[in-house]
């Protein structure tokens, strides 16, 4: 047997109106749209006349008695329309036949008047349709109402709606003159119609998006940077003109001076034909364009049932690229026109631009040609880099370079520092956009092919001692190598490669956990035990020093210090066997210089 929902009609009203709505005060917003939209009815459904449009509120000390009018000269009702429309949660007159949005009208959900239940438990409305009586409808926020035909001395003059709100208990402050008038200038104060406050305008100048006649790009430019400081808090590094036809919207993008976050959303402020719409709107651009700060104002875009954001779709996607290319533009004439301008851009947001230029050429190219990397020969932009030395090697860990920039350096071998966010990324698309760019990843294991070998004689010379230093580093699971290099004032390098440190990692969890986990991991490790390198400078006095002493004991002391020395000059983690031996080997070395200077 087929059966209905039994909706509670307490419990809707109250879901919808405290729960839907983030704060009390979009009260003010929801009534305002309603005006606005009965003024942009007039003469479109029954060929009225139109007249000089016009919204007036009385707030609770003009009233008398706390209460809140506010009356609009639009289409009004018919009683008719009053039951279908004021007593139907969810029904609107601003939809087509077929029930999509009319765009000209900002609501279309049939529910903003349910936020005035937050401020009063009771909404009267006093409406009347061109040629037809004025009706008085009173709605409960336990669900019931009330429709009547106005007395006499409440009959309206002309057709339109006036809604009066008197307060619930402890929501008297939201009715008074000075909230009122906060929450209109707020809301609404850049309408295409005057709104009246207790016989006062209120206006908000010029929307930031308007060019008023006569005004000048200076002065402009002055109002949009005094809009930005008191809205957003900070003085712009410029101001961006965008728009999107197809969704109706024109507005200013303002670009942040300092640092933004790119893990925290940019909030907007966003309009709907005119109408605060959301203070902090999220998603209205792409994800890249973090460092802009936008104010628009849109006739296409939807809004959600609360509308305090954006509703998803394809137009809103379409929009987000619209925008982002008006961003891209400004860019490449910032490139163009004031490159030094765009470095200083760049100085704070690169983070941005080189996110967009991981798929975007044109953005790829600003970047290789304005933003300069460090380099171990100094800052360096890509273009600058491969136009001298041609080879474009780079390494992509940051420790890495760290490394091996010195001994890369003193070698003649440039390299640059891809270890920073999107950098290596950028190096291989750049490396895929132009196919005449030769690039070269340095690994510390590549470096050893850089480094001279010893003639045969000195080889043969320390053959002895390395059989007996050997075993030394194998304790510490490190290979050793000897090599003449510059600079000469380092004695030891420490090489390890990703591959190397990766295996080093499984190894030592391996030791660390159960049978099971044990067999799992061991699934990953190579067959051939990868050992990073300890590779000592011939050319460095020290190192020749120790290679030949004759005191076995004081060899291994030697050679784990320098061991260490190397781990600490490369940023490299100690374990425990490392920290092992510089205890030992420090705490040696001073009981044998002790023991040496003793009388």
């Amino acid at each position: 047997m087929s059966q209905t929902f039994r909706v509670d009609l307490r419990g809707i009203v109250d879901l919808l109106s405290h729960h839907l709505y983030t704060s009390p005060q979009v009260y003010v917003r929801e009534l305002l749209q309603n005006a606005v939209d009965a003024i942009t009815a007039v003469g479109q459904d029954d060929g009225s006349p139109r007249r000089t449009p016009r919204i007036e509120i009385r707030s609770g000390e003009a009233t008398g008695d706390g209460s809140l009018t506010i009356s609009d000269n639009g289409i009004g009702l018919s009683e008719a329309q009053v039951h279908e429309l004021l007593a139907t949660i969810g029904r609107s007159s601003k939809r087509d036949d077929l029930g999509f949005a009319r765009h000209e009208f900002m609501g279309q959900f049939g529910i903003g008047l349910l936020s005035c239940f937050m401020v009063s438990d009771a909404i009267e409305v006093a409406t009347r349709r061109e040629g037809g009586p004025t009706v008085l409808w009173h709605g409960r926020s336990d669900g019931g109402y009330t429709l009547e035909p106005a007395p006499a001395d409440r009959q309206r003059p002309e057709a339109g709606t006036t809604v009066t709100l008197r307060p619930r208990p402890g929501g008297e402050h939201l009715l008074t003159r000075r909230a009122v008038t906060e929450l209109v200038a707020h809301y609404g104060a850049r309408l295409p119609h005057p709104v009246i406050v207790d016989g006062e305008p209120v206006t908000g100048g010029p929307a930031p998006w308007d060019r008023p006649e006569g005004e000048g790009a200076a002065e402009r430019r002055a109002r949009l940077e005094a809009y930005c400081e008191e809205v957003f808090g900070f003085t712009p590094f410029d101001v961006v003109d965008v728009a999107a036809a197809e969704a109706g919207l024109r507005g200013v993008a303002f670009v942040l001076p300092m640092p933004a976050n790119p893990a925290v959303p940019a909030a907007h402020r966003v309009y709907l034909k005119r109408m605060l719409l959301a203070e902090r709107a999220e998603r209205l651009l792409p994800e890249w364009a973090f460092f802009v700060r936008c104010v628009v104002d849109t006739t296409e875009l939807r809004p959600t049932a609360s509308r305090e954001a954006l509703y998803e779709d394809s137009l809103l996607e379409a929009t987000r690229e619209a925008l982002g290319d008006r961003l891209r533009g400004w860019l490449v004439r910032l490139s163009v026109q004031d490159p030094a301008r765009l470095r200083s851009f760049l100085r704070v947001h690169h983070l941005g631009v080189k996110a967009l230029a991981l798929h975007d050429d044109e953005m790829l190219r600003l970047v290789a040609e304005f933003w300069p990397m460090e380099t171990n020969v100094g800052p360096l932009t890509l273009a600058e880099f491969t136009a001298r030395y041609g080879l474009l090697r780079y390494t992509p860990l940051l420790d890495e370079f760290r490394q091996l920039a010195p001994v890369a350096a003193a070698q003649g071998l440039a390299v640059v520092n891809a270890g920073y966010v999107y950098d290596a990324e950028l190096i291989d698309r750049l490396a895929t956009v132009d196919r005449a760019l030769e690039t070269e990843q340095l690994r510390a294991a590549d470096l050893t092919t850089h480094l001279a070998r010893l003639d045969a004689a000195d080889e043969r010379a320390i053959a002895p001692f390395l059989a007996t230093a050997d075993p030394v580093l194998a304790r510490l699971g490190c290979d050793l190598l000897v090599r003449s290099f510059e600079p000469s004032g380092l004695p030891a390098l420490y090489l390890l490669d990703d591959d190397t440190a990766f295996q080093l990692d499984v190894r030592g969890a391996r030791e660390q956990v159960d049978e099971t986990w044990a067999a799992i991991l061991g699934s990953l490790q190579s067959e051939t035990e990868p050992r990073p390198r300890l590779v000592l400078n011939h050319r460095n006095p020290l190192a020749r020093q120790v290679l030949v002493l004759a005191e076995p004991e004081l060899r291994a002391l030697c050679l784990e210090g320098l061991y260490v020395q190397a781990l600490l000059l490369g940023h490299h983690p100690l374990r425990p066997a490392d920290t092992a031996a510089l205890n030992q080997s420090f705490l040696g070395l001073i009981g044998r210089a002790v023991a040496g200077g003793a009388p």
